[in-house]
């Protein structure tokens, strides 16, 4: 690990006047998860860490007439133990709930779960985001099965966030502040599909900060997660649905379904949210929609698998959705 300028900062203000105009001037410590092992591996080299650990700005899950306020550094334990998010957004507890490692879940964050790099190994052997060599993409010609199914390139990995799917269909939007001001966006709008070598994976300037995340009400809105993976012990999905619906009695008047783990965004399956309006929700609807939601997927010679896995996600999320209290 290189030297490194450390910054403690305890106020919103402190954090972002630390912050850099380019990346790699400057890296956010929250929990730790992720930042620690990059800056092992020498991915991230940063001139100064800012700890934001003692921003207490930054902490705290509220209710709002508007819906619930996510403090950044919320941990995911505390997530799982807010009553509220438990009552109301059980697609955010089905996400938490796999994250299963305990020193993750207490010390790994929100806001640092949607702000985390790639898994890709070819990212994390130092290749890059689009991992390629002599203009050739090293991840279609090679060793691919956890790569996107979805997108035509030129990046394939595939976004980790755990509560990013799940954030986009309830509507969420994050709130980024620098020294000179701030901004709200989407969540669907705040991951993007690098082109080029340098840029990045998140809409988050170098000299922003991402303080909260803000989710719309979602009393009314049948909501849950389905995340396959192949252990239950710490392990990344290979797929992931989130799904919210809007029922008019047993009929669904309209529906998002966001797909995870298996393109550099979250997908939003738009054309199976159109075939499931106005329908009731049978298992042989949810079998359908599912199939529909994965009827633009473009596998790789080696993941093709993960186009069954994730129509299965998208069936079982949105069976376990209509069984919710909304």
């Amino acid at each position: 690990m290189q030297t490194f300028e450390y910054v403690n900062a305890t106020t919103i203000a402190e954090a972002t006047g630390a912050l850099g105009a380019k990346w790699g001037e400057a890296d956010v410590l929250a929990g730790g998860t992720d930042l620690i092992s990059l800056m092992k591996e020498h991915l991230h080299t940063p001139k100064r860490v800012v700890n934001i650990k003692g921003v207490k700005e930054l902490g705290g899950i509220t209710k709002t007439a508007a819906g619930i306020r996510i403090g950044a550094a919320v941990t995911v334990e505390e997530l799982l133990g807010n009553a509220t998010v438990r009552a109301e957004y059980p697609s955010l507890t089905g996400a938490a709930r796999g994250i299963t490692s305990p020193q993750i879940r207490n010390m790994g964050t929100v806001g640092g779960d949607l702000c985390q790099r790639t898994r890709c190994w070819y990212y994390r052997n130092g290749f890059g985001f689009l991992a390629q060599a002599n203009g050739r993409s090293l991840v279609a010609d090679g060793q691919n099965e956890f790569h996107a199914i979805f997108g035509t390139g030129p990046a394939w990995f595939v976004s980790a966030s755990s509560f990013a799917p799940a954030l986009v269909a309830l509507g969420a939007r994050v709130k980024l502040v620098s020294a000179s001001g701030s901004r709200e966006v989407p969540v669907e709008k705040f991951f993007v599909a690098p082109s080029a070598d340098g840029q990045r994976e998140i809409a988050l300037a170098p000299n922003e900060l991402l303080t909260e995340i803000l989710v719309p009400a979602a009393r009314g809105v049948k909501n849950a997660t389905y995340e396959v993976r192949q252990k239950e012990a710490l392990d990344w999905p290979l797929a992931a649905a989130s799904v919210a619906l809007r029922m008019k009695g047993s009929t669904v008047e309209s529906a998002r379904i966001v797909l995870g783990h298996v393109a550099p965004t979250p997908w939003v399956a738009a054309e199976a949210e159109r075939l499931l309006a106005g329908k009731s929700l049978t298992e042989d609807v949810a079998d359908a929609v599912g199939k529909a939601a994965v009827g633009d997927a473009r596998p790789l010679s080696g993941n093709g698998y993960k186009v069954t896995l994730a129509s299965v996600a998208v069936k079982r999320a949105l069976l376990e959705a209509v069984k919710t209290r909304a």
